[in-house]
Protein backbone atom coordinates (compact mmCIF):
# COMPACT_ATOMS: atom_id res chain seq x y z
CA UNK A 1 0.00 0.00 0.00
CA UNK A 2 1.29 3.49 -0.93
CA UNK A 3 4.67 2.37 -2.20
CA UNK A 4 6.04 5.09 -4.50
CA UNK A 5 7.27 3.71 -7.80
CA UNK A 6 10.29 4.70 -9.89
CA UNK A 7 7.80 5.65 -12.63
CA UNK A 8 6.19 8.21 -10.30
CA UNK A 9 9.57 9.80 -9.60
CA UNK A 10 10.40 9.80 -13.33
CA UNK A 11 7.08 11.55 -14.10
CA UNK A 12 7.81 14.12 -11.37
CA UNK A 13 11.17 14.96 -12.90
CA UNK A 14 9.87 14.88 -16.50
CA UNK A 15 7.19 17.46 -15.64
CA UNK A 16 9.02 19.53 -12.99
CA UNK A 17 12.29 20.12 -14.84
CA UNK A 18 10.85 21.82 -17.94
CA UNK A 19 8.25 23.63 -15.81
CA UNK A 20 11.00 24.96 -13.53
CA UNK A 21 13.02 26.22 -16.49
CA UNK A 22 10.03 27.88 -18.17
CA UNK A 23 8.64 29.35 -14.95
CA UNK A 24 11.95 30.69 -13.56
CA UNK A 25 11.67 34.13 -15.25
CA UNK A 26 7.99 34.39 -14.21
CA UNK A 27 8.95 33.46 -10.66
CA UNK A 28 11.65 36.13 -10.56
CA UNK A 29 9.20 38.79 -11.77
CA UNK A 30 6.61 37.66 -9.24
CA UNK A 31 9.21 37.76 -6.45
CA UNK A 32 10.00 41.35 -7.39
CA UNK A 33 6.28 42.23 -7.41
CA UNK A 34 5.75 40.58 -4.00
CA UNK A 35 8.69 42.51 -2.57
CA UNK A 36 7.42 45.81 -4.01
CA UNK A 37 3.95 45.34 -2.52
CA UNK A 38 5.00 44.23 0.95
CA UNK A 39 8.32 44.41 2.84
CA UNK A 40 10.09 41.16 3.65
CA UNK A 41 11.37 38.20 1.73
CA UNK A 42 9.28 37.38 -1.35
CA UNK A 43 9.82 33.70 -0.63
CA UNK A 44 8.13 31.86 2.19
CA UNK A 45 10.40 29.11 3.48
CA UNK A 46 8.50 27.04 6.00
CA UNK A 47 9.14 23.77 7.80
CA UNK A 48 6.61 21.12 6.83
CA UNK A 49 6.11 17.43 7.58
CA UNK A 50 7.34 15.24 4.75
CA UNK A 51 7.56 11.59 3.80
CA UNK A 52 8.01 9.30 6.82
CA UNK A 53 7.30 12.41 8.93
CA UNK A 54 10.71 13.89 8.20
CA UNK A 55 10.73 17.69 8.30
CA UNK A 56 11.66 19.58 5.15
CA UNK A 57 11.77 23.18 3.95
CA UNK A 58 8.87 24.08 1.67
CA UNK A 59 9.26 26.99 -0.77
CA UNK A 60 6.37 29.25 -1.83
CA UNK A 61 5.90 32.80 -2.98
CA UNK A 62 4.82 34.84 0.04
CA UNK A 63 1.14 35.79 -0.22
CA UNK A 64 0.62 37.19 3.28
CA UNK A 65 2.10 40.06 5.23
CA UNK A 66 5.44 39.17 6.77
CA UNK A 67 4.23 39.37 10.38
CA UNK A 68 1.47 36.80 9.82
CA UNK A 69 1.63 33.98 12.42
CA UNK A 70 3.09 30.68 11.25
CA UNK A 71 -0.18 28.72 11.32
CA UNK A 72 -2.34 26.78 8.88
CA UNK A 73 -4.20 28.80 6.22
CA UNK A 74 -7.61 28.00 7.70
CA UNK A 75 -6.49 29.70 10.94
CA UNK A 76 -5.59 32.95 9.16
CA UNK A 77 -8.03 35.67 8.17
CA UNK A 78 -8.14 36.86 4.58
CA UNK A 79 -7.15 40.32 5.81
CA UNK A 80 -3.60 38.93 6.22
CA UNK A 81 -3.40 38.17 2.47
CA UNK A 82 -1.94 40.91 0.29
CA UNK A 83 -3.76 42.03 -2.86
CA UNK A 84 -1.15 40.41 -5.08
CA UNK A 85 -1.16 37.40 -2.77
CA UNK A 86 -4.87 36.85 -3.38
CA UNK A 87 -4.22 36.74 -7.14
CA UNK A 88 -1.24 34.42 -6.74
CA UNK A 89 -3.27 32.04 -4.56
CA UNK A 90 -6.23 32.05 -6.93
CA UNK A 91 -4.00 31.22 -9.92
CA UNK A 92 -1.84 28.83 -7.83
CA UNK A 93 1.27 30.78 -8.88
CA UNK A 94 2.44 30.91 -5.27
CA UNK A 95 3.16 27.18 -5.62
CA UNK A 96 5.75 27.58 -8.43
CA UNK A 97 8.81 27.50 -6.11
CA UNK A 98 7.69 24.05 -4.95
CA UNK A 99 9.10 22.75 -8.23
CA UNK A 100 12.46 23.04 -6.42
CA UNK A 101 11.07 20.73 -3.73
CA UNK A 102 9.94 18.27 -6.40
CA UNK A 103 13.33 18.27 -8.13
CA UNK A 104 15.21 17.79 -4.85
CA UNK A 105 12.91 14.86 -3.98
CA UNK A 106 11.25 16.24 -0.83
CA UNK A 107 7.92 16.57 -2.67
CA UNK A 108 6.07 15.01 -5.57
CA UNK A 109 3.80 16.73 -8.05
CA UNK A 110 0.87 14.68 -6.69
CA UNK A 111 0.56 13.70 -3.07
CA UNK A 112 -0.97 14.77 0.22
CA UNK A 113 -0.54 18.51 0.81
CA UNK A 114 2.28 19.01 3.32
CA UNK A 115 1.17 20.08 6.78
CA UNK A 116 2.86 22.08 9.50
CA UNK A 117 4.47 20.25 12.47
CA UNK A 118 1.89 21.98 14.71
CA UNK A 119 -1.07 20.26 12.99
CA UNK A 120 -1.10 17.36 15.45
CA UNK A 121 -4.62 16.10 14.69
CA UNK A 122 -3.90 15.87 10.95
CA UNK A 123 -0.54 14.20 11.60
CA UNK A 124 -2.24 11.57 13.78
CA UNK A 125 -4.96 10.91 11.17
CA UNK A 126 -2.41 10.55 8.38
CA UNK A 127 -0.14 8.35 10.49
CA UNK A 128 -3.05 6.04 11.32
CA UNK A 129 -3.80 5.60 7.58
CA UNK A 130 -0.21 5.25 6.35
CA UNK A 131 -0.33 8.47 4.31
CA UNK A 132 3.19 9.47 5.42
CA UNK A 133 4.65 6.73 3.23
CA UNK A 134 4.15 9.17 0.37
CA UNK A 135 6.03 12.30 -0.54
CA UNK A 136 3.82 15.37 -0.04
CA UNK A 137 2.50 16.88 -3.24
CA UNK A 138 2.10 20.24 -4.94
CA UNK A 139 -1.45 19.10 -5.68
CA UNK A 140 -3.59 16.19 -4.63
CA UNK A 141 -7.04 14.68 -4.78
CA UNK A 142 -8.36 16.52 -1.73
CA UNK A 143 -7.38 19.86 -3.24
CA UNK A 144 -9.41 19.09 -6.36
CA UNK A 145 -12.38 18.17 -4.17
CA UNK A 146 -12.11 21.36 -2.11
CA UNK A 147 -11.20 19.50 1.10
CA UNK A 148 -8.70 21.44 3.18
CA UNK A 149 -6.75 20.89 6.38
CA UNK A 150 -9.54 22.26 8.57
CA UNK A 151 -11.16 18.79 8.38
CA UNK A 152 -8.22 16.51 9.27
CA UNK A 153 -10.04 13.18 9.39
CA UNK A 154 -11.90 13.74 6.11
CA UNK A 155 -8.69 14.93 4.44
CA UNK A 156 -6.70 11.89 5.57
CA UNK A 157 -9.50 9.51 4.55
CA UNK A 158 -9.71 10.96 1.03
CA UNK A 159 -5.93 10.89 0.63
CA UNK A 160 -5.62 7.30 1.85
CA UNK A 161 -8.46 6.08 -0.36
CA UNK A 162 -7.13 7.82 -3.49
CA UNK A 163 -3.53 6.67 -3.10
CA UNK A 164 -4.54 3.03 -2.52
CA UNK A 165 -5.56 2.78 -6.16
CA UNK A 166 -3.80 5.66 -7.89
CA UNK A 167 -1.87 5.07 -11.09
CA UNK A 168 0.86 7.10 -12.75
CA UNK A 169 -1.48 8.05 -15.59
CA UNK A 170 -4.24 8.94 -13.13
CA UNK A 171 -1.80 11.32 -11.49
CA UNK A 172 -0.96 12.88 -14.86
CA UNK A 173 -4.70 13.52 -15.30
CA UNK A 174 -4.88 15.03 -11.79
CA UNK A 175 -1.98 17.37 -12.64
CA UNK A 176 -3.76 18.42 -15.84
CA UNK A 177 -7.00 19.12 -13.94
CA UNK A 178 -5.08 21.24 -11.43
CA UNK A 179 -3.43 23.28 -14.22
CA UNK A 180 -6.83 23.79 -15.81
CA UNK A 181 -7.95 25.59 -12.67
CA UNK A 182 -9.93 22.82 -11.00
CA UNK A 183 -7.98 23.02 -7.72
CA UNK A 184 -9.69 24.46 -4.65
CA UNK A 185 -8.92 24.39 -0.99
CA UNK A 186 -7.59 27.85 -0.16
CA UNK A 187 -8.93 27.84 3.36
CA UNK A 188 -7.88 31.27 4.62
CA UNK A 189 -10.96 32.54 6.44
CA UNK A 190 -12.93 35.56 5.33
CA UNK A 191 -12.56 38.39 7.80
CA UNK A 192 -10.24 38.21 10.79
Amino acid sequence: MFEPSPLKRAIDIAFALPLAVVSAPVCLLLMLAVRMESPGSPLLVQERVGRNQRPFRLFKLRTMYRDTPNVASHEVGRSRITRLGAVLRKLKLDELPQLINVLEGTMSLVGPRPCLPSQHELIAEREQRGVFRLRPGVTGPAQLLGIDMSTPRRLAEVEAEYFKSSTAWGEVALIARTFLGRGHGDAARIGG
